[in-house]
């Protein structure tokens, strides 16, 4: 449950309720429910998409939401259980620690910081339904990649992703891909600038100068298309989604001069356990770079320092229920790796400790794979000293070049 809401009558509490993995990563259907107490009520049955910030309007609720691959402002009738939209866009939305947006008290003016892959952050407000920036001072940074939307369907479900190209295509000739797996699991790949600079994506960027295409699927487990296809991967970390994102590569090489011979795999977090889940349960990928990935989901569960997040996604703790946690660990398929892989981590990381990356580079040199293991000295989850930055960047374009060119 995320973001509650006190109504101005005082009588109710609306929030956001869904199948999170993240402080901060938002994303559910909105519900209602008695200050006093009581059952609480879903106000937005159904709906195709994940809600991320919620204010009240009267006797009417404002929010923002994940729509496929938009954000998106609506009005909810609490009473009705309906919802229309006001304003959507193919944009990445930042407005407080609190949602996307921030409002006005009569919900009627809206400000946010929007962005997208060819432009940078702005400040855009207005009376809804109209948005527009009133800041400029990023306006001469250029775009470094082309982006396009790609959307598949695959078990039932309908996916969306989002496939960066180099800026200069030449005509007839093809071009490795690297697919990126975002992080969570709750999480959605979603429009972020991508600078000339040192912030902002440069390893996406770098990529694309070298020329890569980078796509960046959002299979089941993801924010964007409802509770239900948020929740599909329950119980099946490396099933599901693995088909999802098999799928989604497909899809986007329909789209574009994409070598599928000469295909990478990399991801930090849970981007990285399912970089670790995708050489040991393919071999369409000749080079992978994972990030703060989990091999062994059963030592894992007593090592981290977050488990909480663990029994609402597994159904069980490791110790009742140790099968399913074992079926989703890529180190009990470790004799199927045959992909040169590089491994990174913190040193201090407590989210994916170190020794999950050093369990799986330990299997690749048992099984005679090529690999190679980075841990930078004093950091945690998130990679943040320049220096290892940079680093982390150099060797990751390295190990591409290396093994797809």
């Amino acid at each position: 449950m995320n973001i509650p809401r006190v109504a101005p009558d005082g009588r109710s509490v609306a929030f956001i309720a869904g199948l999170m993995s993240d402080f901060g990563s938002v994303g559910g259907d909105v519900f209602t429910v008695p200050l006093a107490g009581g059952e609480p009520h879903n106000v937005t049955p159904r709906f195709a998409g994940s809600f991320n910030g919620l204010a009240w309007q009267g006797k009417h609720l404002i929010a923002s939401a994940l729509v496929g691959s938009e954000h998106a402002v609506l009005t909810i009738d609490p009473v009705k259980r309906s919802t229309r939209t006001l304003w959507s866009g193919a944009v990445g939305a930042a407005g407080s620690r609190q949602g996307r947006f921030v409002f006005s008290a009569d919900g009627a003016v809206a400000a946010s910081v929007h962005e997208d892959f060819a432009r940078a952050p702005r400040i855009v407000a207005g009376r809804l339904p109209q948005l527009a920036a009133i800041t400029r001072d990023n306006d001469a940074f250029a775009p470094q990649v082309r982006a396009s939307s790609v959307e598949w369907t695959n078990d039932g479900f309908r996916m969306q992703g989002w496939l960066l190209a180099p800026l200069a295509i030449e005509a007839g000739k093809k071009y490795p891909m690297v697919v990126q797996v975002h992080g969570g699991p709750a999480s959605a790949a979603s429009p972020r600038f991508v600078s000339n600079g040192e912030q902002a994506n440069p390893l996406l960027r770098d990529l694309a100068r070298k020329g890569y295409y980078v796509f960046l699927p959002n299979p089941r487990g993801s924010f964007g298309q409802g509770v239900a296809f948020s929740s599909a991967n329950k119980r099946d970390f490396g099933g599901g989604d693995w088909r999802d994102i098999l799928a989604g590569i497909d899809a986007a090489a329909k789209t574009a001069p994409v070598d599928t011979d000469r295909l990478g795999l990399m991801g930090h977090s849970y981007g990285g356990f399912m970089t670790m889940w995708g050489i040991t349960h393919s071999q369409r990928f000749k080079a992978a770079v994972a990030g703060a990935g989990i091999a062994n989901w059963i030592s894992y569960y007593g090592q981290n320092g977050i488990d909480q997040w663990m029994i609402p996604f597994f159904g069980a703790s490791a110790y009742d229920d140790p099968a399913v946690y074992r079926a989703a660990s890529p180190i009990e398929s470790i004799k199927a790796a045959r992909t040169p892989t590089l491994l990174y981590v913190g040193e201090r990381d407590v989210e994916t400790p170190a020794v999950q990356s050093m369990e799986f580079w330990h299997g690749l040199r048992a099984m005679g794979t090529p690999t190679a293991l980075v841990i930078y000295e004093g950091e945690g989850h998130a990679i943040r000293k320049p220096e290892h930055q940079r680093d982390q960047r150099a060797r990751t374009v390295g190990w591409f070049e290396r093994y797809l060119k």
